[in-house]
């Protein structure tokens, strides 16, 4: 009787156990509806906003064991600010020297969860050839089945604060621009 318990116990672990590994799905990143975008003061007057227009990337995800992974990939010379002076000067070696390093990248396989939501996705940011460690803090959440793909959806509204001089970013720190940069991350994914 104790045997066929132990046997029944040690069965019933395995197929929880399998369940649970096999709840880890892959996602590709929606370039629709997945962009980053910055904010950095003006003087203390106004903000100036842009974005970077194309990316691509994968998550891993598995909400069941509370694990994920992700990859985002960014092309830096697609900067968009509304403003095509303001975007050159942005690509130029000031900044984000696109001809030397025309990408950036965002790489995690740390996922924090609320429940059942990501509540932050730590990683690391490699930004004209510099790898730093950089934490998302999620503002919002949410897996759907999308209707008209009828595939699951998952994704959310994520943010940080970096230091773009720790990045070597330094141009004009010298004469008061702010060193501090919001990112915002809207991302979606698609299950594979």
């Amino acid at each position: 009787m104790k045997k066929t318990l132990l046997a029944a116990v040690a069965g019933f672990a395995f197929i929880a156990f399998g369940n649970v590994q096999a709840q880890s799905a892959s996602y590709a990143v929606d370039p629709t509806h997945t962009f980053v975008t910055f904010e950095v003061s003006h003087f203390g007057t106004s903000t100036n906003r842009g974005r970077f227009d194309k990316k691509d990337g994968s998550v891993q995800f598995d909400r069941a064991g509370k694990t994920g992974k992700v990859e985002i990939t960014i092309d830096t010379a697609s900067i968009n600010t509304g403003t095509e002076a303001f975007n050159k000067h942005l690509q130029s070696a000031d900044f984000f020297n696109v001809a030397a390093f025309p990408t950036a990248k965002f790489v995690s396989d740390k996922f924090v969860f609320n429940g059942d939501k990501v509540s932050e996705v730590g990683g690391t940011l490699t930004l004209l050839g510099k790898v730093l460690p950089v934490v998302l803090k999620a503002t919002n959440f949410n897996c759907y089945i999308n209707p008209m793909l009828k595939r699951e959806v998952c994704g959310g509204d994520f943010e940080t604060t970096i230091q773009r001089s720790q990045w070597g970013m330094g141009w004009g720190l010298n004469f008061g621009m702010p060193d501090a940069v919001r990112l915002l991350v809207q991302v979606e994914a698609v299950k594979q």
